[in-house]
C-alpha cells in the first residue's frame, strides 16, 4: 500500500501536469453547447465548449485563464467527459463536486481524485470545482455566467 505523503505527491504531479499541459484548451469553432464560468476570489474563468452527438459529448474543450488548480479541474474534466452521454456527465459533476467540498459519495473518480487535496484549503475548492460548475451549466443550457460567489457552494 503507498504511504499518504507518497500518494500526496502523486496527486500533486497529476494536478501540476495538467495544469502546465492542459488537455484540450482551445476553442471549438461551432460548439452545440457553452457555458462560462467566474471565481472572482481567485480570478479564475472559463469558457466550456461542447460538440454533442445525440447526447453524447464527442469533444469537450476549454478556453481559460486561473489558478493552477482550476486549469488543471478543467483539463481532467474534458479529458473525462468526453465520450460520456450527458446524463453519465451530469452524474460525474455531482460526484466531483460532493468530493471536493467534503460530501464524499464514494466511488473511483480516477486521476479526478487528484484534485481532493483542496478540501484542506476551503477557498480552494471553489477553483477545482468551478470547470464542474460551468460543465453543469452547459449541459442545462443556462444562458448566464456560473459565479462562485453567486451560487451559493
Amino acid at each position: 500500500m503507498m504511504a499518504e505523503t507518497d500518494l500526496g505527491r502523486l496527486y500533486q504531479d497529476i494536478v501540476l501536469r495538467h495544469s502546465r499541459s492542459p488537455h484540450n484548451q482551445h476553442c471549438l469553432p461551432a460548439p452545440d453547447a457553452r457555458a462560462e464560468g467566474h471565481n472572482p476570489l481567485c480570478g479564475d474563468r472559463i469558457t466550456l465548449y461542447l460538440q454533442l452527438d445525440d447526447g453524447t459529448i464527442r469533444e469537450a474543450a476549454f478556453e481559460a485563464v486561473g489558478c493552477a488548480i482550476a486549469l488543471a479541474s478543467a483539463s481532467m474534466l474534458t479529458d473525462a467527459v468526453t465520450g460520456s452521454r450527458r446524463d453519465q456527465a451530469l452524474a460525474l459533476a455531482a460526484a466531483v463536486q460532493a468530493r471536493l467540498s467534503g460530501d464524499d459519495t464514494g466511488g473511483d473518480l480516477g486521476e479526478i481524485e487528484a484534485l481532493s487535496g483542496v478540501r484542506a484549503y476551503p477557498m480552494r475548492v471553489r477553483c477545482a470545482t468551478l470547470p464542474w460548475r460551468t460543465l453543469e451549466a452547459a449541459l442545462r443550457g443556462a444562458h448566464r455566467t456560473v459565479s462562485t460567489e453567486t451560487d451559493g457552494r
